[in-house]
């Protein structure tokens, strides 16, 4: 049933934020130390822990698919918000850190998707070779 895969992903969230509240104290922060982050590996892990041992049905999975699928646009939203928020209380040196990030990943997407082309053109090179 789909109440099983938001049953799954509400268990994953809380271990999450829970795990995530723990290690902050750990370090002497209070604030939660990536607790969503946590929770989505928990979930990817035990959603795959438990259809290889066939105890996630086709339904559930699906259930699984489509709240991950809303749950992960949501709250990468509310962390970037979160994160713009911190960095413009934090003063020039973290606009600028963001900044210079932003502009880098921006100069590498013409590299990578040269790479990536240049895999698809072997790739085509040679199995036009395995048809001659």
């Amino acid at each position: 049933m789909v109440i099983y895969g938001v049953a799954l992903l509400a268990g994953c969230l809380i271990a999450g934020i829970f795990i995530g509240e723990l290690l902050g104290k750990l370090i002497g922060v209070q604030a939660n130390v990536g607790g969503v982050g946590i929770a989505m590996l928990l979930l990817i892990l035990m959603s795959d822990y438990l259809r290889r041992h066939g105890r996630l049905n086709p339904v559930s999975r699906q259930g699984v698919i489509f709240w991950s699928s809303i749950y992960i646009p949501v709250v990468v939203a509310m962390a970037a918000k979160q994160n713009v928020i911190a960095a413009v209380k934090g003063g020039p040196a973290a606009l600028l850190a963001g900044t210079l990030a932003v502009v880098a990943s921006f100069a590498l997407v013409p590299l990578i998707s040269r790479i990536g082309n240049a895999t698809a053109v072997s790739l085509d090179e040679a199995s036009n070779e395995d048809e001659s």
